[in-house]
């Protein structure tokens, strides 16, 4: 007899999507079929989709660093409460740069999440010697930055190059912020020496062609070093066609929904980088159609909140780069199919199977196969709901969606086949550790 059954569901895999029920035993999945089968418990999907839990593999809790902005306590709380059972976690206010800080990180973290998360280590330039012991301790990725941002240096081509060397001999795979140091400097000394305190200069100083030169740039080295490398945070359509084939891409719910205008209505409610570079509706039209196309590989929130106090705190200058956005990433994909912009099976390629596949995560993660971890979502694709500020879950309590509304919602999520839980969720080492079990 089965522990749990969830019946009469439409069960969606990145493959396709059919009536079914899912079993669990010992929190995996069992058996998915059209059978019902004897379960000590069992659970009425009807009217809702069955899905894997979302894997989101880009997010900062913060934790052990900026806990006044978030922990792994509100941040997986959030996480769990939207859909996510999975997350790859790294903190640039408390960098893990060896594989010494790799394991006190994760002995801090043990009993502190509620969801399961991986963890992604830093680089710092002329460190390219920490890429295989980084790797082989379970990091998940290595960050690497081509310009100075959040307190952690930038890349040089040069570096870059050793970096992707390193990182191809031992297998590891590079997650990288692309933005051209040179332009991104000069623009900083002109508009500062302009005087300029307005939002506009989030724009004008991480610029799109900051972003598409060191796009470029991170493409030719990936192909001539041979690195296995994920261009973070695609704002704009142009990038994939930098980045591919040489590079994976990744994108963000801000680069489908947000205008580039809205940094000087909002000010530093909008500083984030690469900023939104959205000027019409046909730009984001154009990035929702390289989601379902396949030109970009998969999505993360790049969660990086910070509280309104925070935010409020500064000039434009000084105050944090970031949006809250664990809290709804999954509803602005889940809003998207509804009206039609990809496939329920497309969402969960994009923010849960390919993520796990990626980040050696698959096929513990990501998937609805039996022997899979148990993490299942039950969603209604139907249910409308308004985001409000007081509603957020993470510890930023805002959110740059508040009064806007979304069809489509995760009504329950499970972790290995319970409730998640406070402290439920466990450290998962990346592919290069030994002990690694994907």
């Amino acid at each position: 007899m089965f522990d749990l059954g969830l019946e009469g569901g439409t069960v969606v895999t990145a493959a396709g999507r059919a009536r079914a029920h899912v079993y669990v035993s010992g929190g995996r999945i069992a058996a998915v079929g059209a059978v019902r089968e004897p379960a000590r418990e069992r659970v009425d999907a009807g009217g809702l989709l069955v899905m894997p839990g979302m894997v989101d593999a880009h997010v900062h809790f913060m934790d052990p660093s900026a806990t006044d902005r978030e922990d792994f306590a509100t941040g997986s709380a959030a996480a769990a409460r939207a859909g996510v059972t999975t997350v790859v976690e790294h903190t640039h206010s408390g960098p893990v740069r060896n594989a010494a800080e790799l394991r006190e990180k994760a002995a801090y973290l043990a009993g502190r999440s509620q969801v399961d998360f991986a963890l992604g280590a830093h680089a710092w330039p002329g460190m390219a010697d920490q890429v295989a012991p980084l790797w082989r301790s379970g990091a998940a990725f290595i960050k690497v930055f081509t310009c100075a941002t959040h307190g952690v240096p930038g890349h040089s081509p040069a570096d870059l190059l050793a970096l992707f060397q390193a990182a191809a001999a031992a297998g590891a795979t590079c997650l990288v912020h692309c933005e051209e140091e040179s332009l991104t400097a000069a623009a900083e000394r002109a508009l500062r020496a302009s005087g300029r305190q307005d939002g506009g200069v989030i724009p004008a100083w991480r610029s799109r062609e900051a972003e598409l030169v060191a796009v470029a740039t991170t493409a030719q080295l990936a192909r001539s070093s041979g690195a296995r490398v994920v261009v973070a945070h695609a704002s704009n359509a142009l990038v994939p066609e930098l980045a591919r084939p040489a590079c994976l891409v990744e994108t963000c719910p801000q680069y489908l929904t947000l205008f580039e205008r809205e940094a000087v209505e909002e000010g530093a409610l909008r500083k984030f980088t690469p900023p939104a570079r959205a000027r019409s509706d046909a730009d984001l039209d154009a990035m929702w159609a390289g989601l379902a196309a396949g030109a970009i590989d998969y999505v993360s929130s790049d969660h990086a909140p910070a509280t309104l106090a925070q935010k409020r705190a500064g000039s434009i200058w000084d105050v944090h780069f970031g949006l809250p956005g664990i809290d709804t990433t999954f509803s602005v994909l889940l809003d998207g199919a509804r009206a039609g912009r990809l496939t329920y099976e497309r969402v969960v390629a994009l923010y849960s199977e390919t993520p796990a596949r990626v980040y050696g995560l698959h096929p513990r993660k990501g998937s609805l196969e039996p022997g899979a971890d148990a993490d299942l979502l039950l969603v209604d694709p139907e249910l409308r709901w308004t985001v409000r500020n007081e509603d957020v879950v993470s510890k930023a309590g805002w959110s740059p969606y508040a009064g806007r509304t979304f069809t489509g919602r995760t009504v329950r999520a499970l972790l290995r086949g319970r409730d998640p839980e406070p402290g439920a969720g466990r450290f998962l080492e990346g592919e290069g550790a030994p002990t690694s079990a994907g």
